[in-house]
């Protein structure tokens, strides 16, 4: 079972949660506490944070009701605000992003900006391969080569702001691969992927501590790609299409199961950019 929400926690999220319902009302603090039973001074103390609990469950009701929101919005335990979200299955499928329109995955990026962003790569990690491995990957992707080197560039862009704290996790086996050209790498050419690996250790070398990469061994652990977006979704990558877990549940039992493939990890990040330069050099 998941650990149980401190109290305080809880009256923050609602507290959150009020506060912009009473932005949008575009009431004022009298009109808005008379809307859902309740005077203005009860209101300003639930906005002012001055007591931990929350209010009694017929108000709460009052308040999801008169501004057409679900209760497990109204207390943070959803990201769906509408009131069909208690209804709603917390397993959803995406198409995954073609060269029309925003990608899925920049939007959720700009959602969970300030929070951590907890990725386990499909092959390396987008913003850190080169020009000739996006190539080399996009041969059978249905978006074009501009439209992933602009996305690799936007992620490393995004991982410069000094609000960014980003974790991956990969397996160190993918990356003995590519220096020894199997598995999929058996077509990319040597110096290519001597330079990838030349690439991932400067860019590694930079970010750091923003972006940290951690190795595990494959052959104990194993995980799907997946990236968890703070506390608002996952998405577990399937080929064309992402599967979106946005239930709070879910959301922290990826986010244990990211931490555990760290407490696993026999390359630590503050280890990793030498780590690569010394297989960048070998024969």
């Amino acid at each position: 079972m998941p650990p149980p929400i401190d109290k305080r926690d809880a009256s923050r999220l609602f507290r959150d949660r009020l506060g912009q319902l009473l932005a949008r009302s575009g009431l004022n603090r009298s009109a808005f506490a008379a809307g859902v039973g309740i005077d203005r001074s009860a209101l300003t103390q639930l906005l002012a944070g001055e007591v931990t609990r929350l209010p009694r469950a017929e108000t709460l009701i009052r308040i999801a009701a008169e501004h057409g929101v679900s209760l497990d919005w109204l207390l943070g335990l959803s990201q769906a605000e509408d009131v069909t979200a208690a209804i709603k299955q917390s397993l959803e499928l995406e198409e995954a992003p073609d060269d029309r329109g925003e990608p899925l995955l920049e939007s959720w990026h700009a959602e969970a900006a300030g929070t951590k962003i907890r990725y386990v790569p499909t092959t390396l990690p987008d913003l850190l391969r080169t020009e000739a491995v996006i190539s080399y990957e996009s041969r059978e992707n249905k978006r074009t080569l501009t439209s992933r080197l602009d996305e690799a560039q936007g992620r490393i862009a995004y991982t410069r702001r000094p609000e960014t704290d980003m974790e991956i996790c990969m397996p160190v086996q993918r990356l003995h691969d590519l220096k020894s050209g199997t598995g999929i790498w058996t077509e990319l050419p040597e110096k290519a992927r001597q330079s990838q690996l030349e690439h991932m250790a400067a860019l590694l070398e930079e970010l750091y501590p923003s972006l940290r990469l951690y190795l595990y061994d494959g052959q104990s652990h194993f995980s799907a790609p997946y990236t968890v977006f703070g506390p608002y979704r996952v998405s577990v990558y399937v080929g064309d299409m992402y599967l979106v877990l946005n239930a709070k549940d879910a959301v922290g039992a990826m986010t244990r199961h990211f931490d555990n493939l760290i407490r696993a990890a026999t390359v630590q990040a503050h280890e990793v950019a030498g780590w690569l330069q010394d297989l960048a050099a070998r024969n």
